[in-house]
C-alpha cells in the first residue's frame, strides 16, 4: 500500500457513507421504531457504515424536521426514557424511491469500475 492510500480510502468511504447513510437509517426503521443508540449499533455492526453520535443525531433531527420520521418517548427498563424514531408515510415513500433508484445507480457505478472507458471527446 502506498503512503496516503489509507487516507484516500477513508475519504472515499466517508463520501459514500454520506450519500447513503440517510436511507440506511430509514431502512433500519422500516419494520419497527428504533432509538438512536440502537441505530448506531446496527450501523456499527455493518462495518462499513459505522459512524458517530455526532453524525447520527443531527441526521435524525433533520429527518424529523423533514417529516420523514416521527418520535415518541418510551420508558426503558435499563435507564432513562428513550426517544424512538419511526418512519412516517413520507419517510416510507422516500425509502421506497431510493430502493427503486439504487439498483440502477449501483449497476452504473459497477459498470464504470469494471471496464475501462476511453474518452470520445476533447478534454475540457
Amino acid at each position: 500500500m502506498e503512503p496516503g492510500d489509507s487516507t484516500k480510502q477513508a475519504r472515499a468511504a466517508a463520501q459514500l457513507r454520506k450519500g447513503v447513510l440517510e436511507y440506511c437509517v430509514l431502512a433500519l426503521m422500516r419494520d419497527r421504531p428504533r432509538y438512536g443508540v440502537e441505530l448506531l449499533h446496527a450501523l456499527e455492526d455493518s462495518g462499513t457504515l459505522a459512524t458517530s453520535q455526532g453524525t447520527v443525531y443531527p441526521l435524525l433531527s433533520r429527518l424529523r424536521r423533514d417529516d420523514l420520521v416521527t418520535t415518541t418517548w418510551q420508558e426503558s427498563a435499563t435507564g432513562p426514557p428513550r426517544r424512538y424514531y419511526a418512519l412516517t408515510d413520507s419517510g416510507r415513500a422516500a425509502l421506497d424511491e431510493f430502493a427503486r433508484v439504487w439498483p440502477g445507480f449501483r449497476d452504473a457505478v459497477d459498470g464504470f469500475l469494471a471496464t475501462p472507458h476511453h474518452s470520445t471527446g476533447d478534454p475540457a
